[in-house]
């Protein structure tokens, strides 16, 4: 019972990777022999596309049409048809009129002239009366030799006639067989007519019908082959292109350029004895895994009656692991918060610095500020008389200085430390300061923001600097997320929902992707590759509003915006705010 086991074992896992092994064969197998039907039904359509044309351009001869009309010499008519036949390397050109009588050929010289042959029944002259073009491939019952014709309707005054081409096909049967490239062609009955495979030879793919026999006798395609006395090659229709023979599989399409099928086999004896060999070596790996395991399971029995007494000491020396191991895990945890500490006082180091620099900056520049706007009051009054084009020009830059003015009066205000203590102030002041803020910004960008505001006041208890920095933050941020995405906007919309205050601020530029949304208003983290922006970070913003009694919330998705939604208490005392 104990070898039945690995036996069995090897025995299924040979029979599955056999399995395994021979489908994916011949997978693959399709898959290049897919190939193979892609590039013969290219080289099929380019041979026969070579002279397709050739019966047309010739029928556009005067000798030709002249012959057709019965008004030139044949002679002229078979002499330019041998000329351009040699030229173009056609097996046979020649001239038909409407009674399928051959009147002139490139072989009127030899013994297997067409001349006088009449052609009436064969298919391509057929569909060349009715329907300007027809095309066939059949043994020819002049020469016996196989090709395929091309024909093309002439038509001169009252008469009409048909001009054809043979051509020699047999030069891809010979690079087939040369490449030894199992390939056949067969027609729109599924005979095929040329095979790399000798013996495929004017051999149905499947039995042919009583119609499909009859119509081939009508028409001598295969006159003297027997072609109802030959066995076909596939005991059923190939369903899905796909067929298989006993010791073969095939694939078979369609070639548009003849109307038939292209067929490409492929042997299954090597795809067999690969299978075989993977079978052969998963059950030699079944019986080596089953050898190993029975030996692992002998020498773990052993291990374990010898170490049966000291199973109280290895517990201890377990317990003495995972201590030690928890101990280094808090250590590098301690460092990692240290090095985390140190980063962030670093940080925070430089951005008070910068706020530093900042109040430095707007200090100095405050007073030159003044003192242009006062020597420009100055020389508007002092003109006489006055110039309506210089004072307009002071008039704008008066504008500008105070413009100027205002920006370093909000920077001031928002690099000082404002006094935790609140105070009632109406939400709309802080918002337009902010706006303010960050106007040179917006004009840099191309984008000016949309701040839609109630009429009414919207007292809360807050700090209106703060406010005004947390605002002004998030109004860069959005700022930088639609910098790179044209024809973007950012809103800003002050509203109020019961005894709430919401602000919200909206842009559609690219989003912040879905797995840095739960960090973006941790510590520090940003998704910007520079140090843009006034650098308080949402952290900060949502500290701020912890203060207030606030919230912040967030939604974003990749290349659709980002919303950020601010929610105050509405102060209950309704008085004036400062």
């Amino acid at each position: 019972m104990k070898m039945a086991r690995p036996l069995m074992l090897a025995g299924l896992s040979a029979l599955l990777v056999w399995f395994i092994a021979q489908t994916l064969a011949v997978n693959t197998a399709r898959r290049e022999l897919d190939q193979t039907l892609l590039l013969t039904t290219r080289a099929v359509e380019a041979e026969v596309e070579r002279l397709r044309a050739l019966p047309a351009v010739v029928g556009e001869d005067a000798r030709i049409r002249d012959a057709l009309a019965g008004d030139g010499p044949l002679q002229d008519a078979n002499t330019y048809l041998e000329a351009v036949a040699a030229h173009v390397g056609a097996e046979e050109l020649f001239l038909i009129n409407a009674e399928g009588d051959t009147i002139a050929a490139s072989n009127w010289n030899t013994d297997g002239s067409y001349i006088g042959q009449n052609y009436a029944f064969r298919p391509y002259f057929q569909d060349a009366i009715t329907e300007g073009q027809g095309q066939f491939y059949a043994i020819g019952v002049t020469t016996g030799i196989p090709g395929y014709f091309l024909a093309a309707r002439v038509e001169v005054g009252g008469a009409e006639g048909v001009v054809a081409v043979k051509q020699d096909l047999s030069i891809l049967q010979d690079t087939w067989r040369a490449a030894e490239a199992d390939i056949a062609l067969a027609d729109e009955h599924g005979v095929v007519f040329l095979s790399a495979r000798p013996d495929w030879q004017y051999r149905p793919l499947v039995k042919l019908t009583p119609d499909a026999l009859a119509q081939l006798v009508t028409t001598r395609a295969y006159e003297g082959v027997g072609l109802g006395e030959t066995a076909p090659l596939l005991t059923e229709p190939p369903v899905g292109g796909d067929a298989r023979g006993r010791n073969w599989i095939a694939r078979i399409g369609a070639v548009p350029a003849t109307g038939g099928q292209v067929v490409a086999i492929r042997p299954l004896g090597a795809l067999q004895l690969m299978a075989f060999g993977w079978a052969v070596l998963a059950a030699l790996a079944a019986l080596a895994v089953a050898a190993t395991v029975k030996a692992l399971e002998q020498r773990r029995q052993i291990t374990a009656l010898r170490l049966s007494q000291s199973e109280k000491m290895e517990a201890m020396v377990v317990a003495r692991t995972a201590d030690l191991a928890r101990e280094v895990d808090a250590r590098r945890q301690a460092e990692a918060d240290l090095r985390a500490t140190q980063e962030a006082l670093i940080h925070a180091e430089k951005m008070a610095a910068m706020g530093r620099m900042s109040a430095a900056i707007v200090h100095e520049i405050s007073q030159p500020l003044a003192a242009m706007e006062a020597t420009l009051s100055a020389a508007e009054m002092g003109m006489k008389p006055p110039d309506a084009a210089t004072v307009t020009r002071i008039g704008k830059a008066r504008d500008m200085i105070r413009r100027m003015q205002r920006t370093t009066k909000h920077l001031k205000s928002f690099a000082r430390k404002e006094n935790a203590e609140l105070s009632l102030i109406d939400l709309r002041t802080p918002l337009k300061s902010a706006l303010d803020l960050v106007l040179p910004r917006a004009k840099v960008v191309g984008v000016t923001p949309d701040i839609q505001v109630p009429e009414g006041k919207v007292p809360v208890m807050a700090g209106a600097v703060r406010v005004e920095q947390v605002i002004a933050n998030l109004l860069l941020n959005a700022l930088d997320a639609i910098e790179a995405k044209p024809d973007s906007s950012v809103t800003v919309t002050l509203t109020t929902e019961g005894d709430q205050a919401l602000i919200e601020v909206c842009d559609t530029g690219v989003g912040i992707s879905e797995q840095d949304l739960p960090r973006v208003t941790d510590p520090f983290f940003s998704t910007k590759l520079t140090g843009e922006g006034l650098g308080l970070g949402l952290a900060i913003c949502k500290a701020i509003l912890t203060d207030f009694r606030g919230t912040l919330d967030i939604w974003s998705a990749p290349e659709q915006g980002t919303r950020v939604t601010i929610a105050l208490p509405i102060a209950e005392k309704k008085e004036e705010t400062r």
